[in-house]
């Protein structure tokens, strides 16, 4: 029935300076922008890659709370090819590391930012030996 994640979506306090964080940052394309009736903008639309997207609505006004006790929502994981290099990038470009660089329990490559409003950012490699990628072999295969 579902066949893939076909995008994502966050509110945003100012959705210009968070496209800049996932375009100049993690390198994501903008695709397309929509208004509203009155011309304002309602949502800009990046590429992610493979299909998916990220859907950005501008106008948020009110903070969410997440933490580890937070049920809901908790973070959102992009794969890259070159986990050092896309680690070195955020750090250079200046963006915050919560989580550095380390080795997951499922056995793949992964750190932690945010992006300007707090959502939090995981970036994950999957080397064979991971868990996922094992998993994606599997069942892919099926």
């Amino acid at each position: 029935m579902v066949k893939k994640i076909g995008h994502g979506a966050i509110r945003a306090r100012d959705a210009e300076k968070t496209a800049k964080f996932y375009t100049e940052i993690l390198g994501f394309r903008e695709a397309f922008r929509m208004y509203r009736e009155d011309g304002s903008l309602s949502t800009i639309y990046l590429y992610v890659g493979e299909g998916g997207f990220l859907e950005i609505f501008d106008g948020g006004t009110k903070e969410q709370q997440a933490d580890q006790s937070t049920i809901g929502y908790c973070h959102v994981c992009y794969e890259v090819d070159d986990i050092e290099a896309a680690y070195r990038k955020v750090q250079d470009l200046g963006a915050p590391i919560d989580v550095p660089l380390r080795t997951g329990m499922a056995k793949c490559l992964l750190f932690y930012t945010h992006d300007p409003d707090g959502n939090a950012v995981e970036l994950m490699q999957l080397p064979e030996e991971s868990l996922q990628a094992q998993a994606i072999k599997r069942l892919e295969g099926e």
